[in-house]
């Protein structure tokens, strides 16, 4: 990882803000290559409490590097490439309309990372990982990802139940689920807040990073009541099936004697890769740097929830990253199988120049 630039406490990303009040993009392109930014900085500055997202990942997390692939994995990769690049429209679950268009939101989330994800996830058959990648893509579109809003997700989030900031040992971003916080009756929504707050995790992964930690915290009481299986059965529907590969860590802590049975329930529908990624109870300092884990959590930072301030930041956070990564994918010509590492800030490490034709 790069080494980050010092600077005085409390100096966060508004430090690089223009006399308006915004970002420019290649500011956010520098802070994202921890350049320029204070270590342990939030998005807007604040320190005990702090009350926004973290930028970077501290100096204490240190990113793995991906092995290369072998001969066979990139014979099968050039394969399930060739093939992606001939899609022109994605499935469709109703007979009106019988498909949907290849967008270029589309284009840009079949990245060549994405691509492997799905063929580990298929054990490398390449048959089934183009398969899981229609599904996913009629899925995002049917689902309606692009219409869940900052806005329309807001409320679910009103009491900070869910919180993302900071990351671990690994660089993964933190997604802190925080059941005791619970504010809105069972519904679907809840589910899209969850969805909602995947993409947020992904949107804040680091240069190099691909998998996010998940942190459910049960400390406060439940009231008696615990998560319904179907609820619990469609979450991990989503995880496996259209986030495949992205759980990097599952970390579950103070459980109470009432959840115990859903975790029981719901673990047959549990794939073996992911409930080895699992852990319960354990010493979270162990696994996420002091630095930037919660208090309520075992860490050092001191962090409060305020609506007002977290959400507007983290929203706005999110954007400028994606923002940046739509300039960068446009500015390399707009290609299916575009490298993550690039879109995040990174160098090529092809050959192609970053003008090559756009598929």
């Amino acid at each position: 990882m790069a080494a980050v630039a010092q600077a005085q406490p409390g100096t966060g990303i508004e430090s690089q803000t223009k006399q308006n009040g915004s970002i420019d993009i290649q500011d956010l392109h520098t802070s994202a290559a921890n350049l320029s930014i204070a270590e342990n900085a939030t998005y807007d500055g604040s320190t005990n409490p702090a009350k926004t997202p973290f930028i970077n990942p501290s100096s204490a997390s240190k990113i793995p590097i991906t092995s290369p692939l072998t001969a066979d994995q990139s014979t099968k990769y050039e394969k399930l490439l060739t093939t992606v690049k001939s899609w022109t429209t994605k499935p469709s679950t109703t007979p009106n309309p019988p498909d949907h268009p290849l967008t270029d939101s589309d284009r840009m989330w079949l990245t060549r990372e994405c691509l492997l994800r799905y063929l580990r996830a298929t054990k490398w058959d390449v048959h089934q990982a183009g398969v899981r990648l229609q599904s996913t893509l009629t899925w995002r579109q049917e689902y309606g990802l692009e219409k869940h809003t900052p806005d329309y997700i807001s409320h679910e989030n009103a009491t900070g139940k869910q919180v993302l900031t900071g990351y671990d040992i690994a660089g993964r971003p933190c997604l802190y689920l925080n059941p005791g916080k619970q504010n809105t009756e069972r519904s679907n929504k809840q589910v899209e807040h969850l969805v909602f707050m995947l993409e947020r995790t992904i949107d804040l992964m680091p240069t190099g990073q691909e998998n996010l930690a998940l942190i459910i915290n049960f400390d406060k009481k439940l009231g008696g009541e615990r998560p319904p299986l179907w609820q619990g059965k469609q979450v991990l529907n989503i995880l496996q099936n259209h986030y495949p590969e992205r759980l990097g860590r599952g970390l579950v802590i103070n459980i109470p004697w009432i959840v115990q049975p859903f975790f029981k329930l719901i673990n047959p529908f549990i794939d073996p890769a992911t409930r080895e990624k699992l852990k319960f109870d354990h010493d979270l300092r162990l696994l996420v740097p002091p630095v930037q884990l919660l208090k309520s959590h075992g860490g050092d930072v001191d962090f409060v929830y305020e609506h007002e301030i977290y959400w507007p930041a983290l929203n706005e956070l999110s954007a400028k990253k994606k923002a940046l990564m739509l300039e960068r994918w446009e500015k390399g010509g707009k290609r299916i199988g575009e490298s993550e590492w690039y879109l995040r800030g990174g160098e090529r490490a092809d050959s192609e120049g970053e003008n090559s034709e756009g598929q």
